[in-house]
């Protein structure tokens, strides 16, 4: 799979699992991305907190820490500017997804 093409659309993945998911932390995000993907889409730390981080900048996000197993957890979920944003993000999403269809399965 390639990795620039899934980076793009990491954003949209999270926001979309978290709409879906509610309140998750960063590994058990990583690791639902693979089960649902069935193991095509692996996402590291290098690129999810980051992402986190930034949608986390952009009031998509609200967190909350909590303690599990004598370690802190940090959990994610969407804001209300986020249940906005991931609506967006999926329609746009679904629009680039068509067109780029037309281009690489054109009707002959």
């Amino acid at each position: 799979m390639n990795s620039k093409l899934f980076r793009g659309s990491l954003d949209t993945i999270v926001l979309k699992l978290l709409r879906d998911k509610g309140k998750m932390y960063g590994y058990q995000i990583a690791k639902e991305v693979k089960h649902i993907s069935e193991g095509r889409f692996h996402i590291t730390e290098g690129s999810l907190y980051p992402a986190l981080h930034k949608l986390e900048r952009k009031g998509y996000l609200d967190t909350e820490f909590e303690r599990v197993d004598n370690r802190t957890r940090k959990y994610y979920r969407l804001s209300p500017k986020g249940k906005t944003a991931v609506k967006e993000e999926i329609k746009e999403m679904k629009s680039f997804l068509t067109g780029l269809s037309l281009i690489v399965n054109p009707e002959k």
